[in-house]
């Protein structure tokens, strides 16, 4: 069977959501009892996805401390300043040769299941040729996304904020796309008020 790994984005400062505070993360607020990054280790930990690699940068002892206990790769990037592309590249360099797809996790989106990704890899191996699998609901895609390797080598590519579903608008990417009937794959957190309002957690 076809290898598929994670990638965890967990790098970012933030700093709509914590005032610019020194070491301060959004990352290791609480959402149904657990730290926002853990719910998206655990999405891809639950999904069956090998190595899981969560990229951190900011902040970086609160973040691997809030996912303490779990099997991760960590993957550092030193200059996450510079934006989420370099994040990316910095993940897909963690992986293994033998990976066919990774799933691209947000560290801030707590309502993606194991569920929903399982569903994302389910489609990927239905349609080998597929260039990317992306959730949609009402003609919009959402988060996660999974990326063949056939795009490894284009989101390398990306700079600065780019992240990877600018890719997914290039009219030479196949993308599968998995009809979803939740808000999970579309609510991320940028402020404190943000996560004040957030639906409960799905299973």
């Amino acid at each position: 069977m076809i290898r598929i790994a994670a990638i965890v984005l967990a790098a970012g400062r933030a700093t709509r959501f914590s005032g610019g505070v020194a070491g301060a993360t959004k990352l290791t607020a609480e959402h149904a009892g657990k730290p926002l990054v853990r719910h998206a280790a655990e999405a891809a930990l639950g999904a069956g996805l090998s190595p899981v690699v969560v990229v951190t940068g900011h902040a970086r002892a609160q973040t691997l401390a809030a996912l303490e206990g779990l099997d991760f790769v960590e993957a550092h990037n030193a200059a996450f300043a510079q934006g989420i592309a370099l994040s990316l590249r910095t993940g897909l360099d963690a992986l293994p040769d033998d990976v066919a797809g990774v799933v691209v996790l947000l560290g801030d989106m707590p309502r993606v299941s194991a569920a929903l990704t399982k569903a994302l890899v389910a489609a990927f191996r239905a349609a080998p040729r597929t260039d990317a699998v992306a959730p949609a609901q009402g003609g919009r895609r959402g988060n996660p996304v999974l990326l063949a390797r056939s795009l490894f080598s284009a989101a390398r590519a990306l700079d600065g904020d780019e992240g990877a579903r600018r890719l997914l608008r290039r009219a030479d990417v196949r993308v599968t796309e998995v009809a979803v009937d939740d808000a999970g794959a579309f609510e991320d957190i940028d402020t404190p008020e943000q996560l004040a309002r957030l639906g409960p957690d799905r299973p």
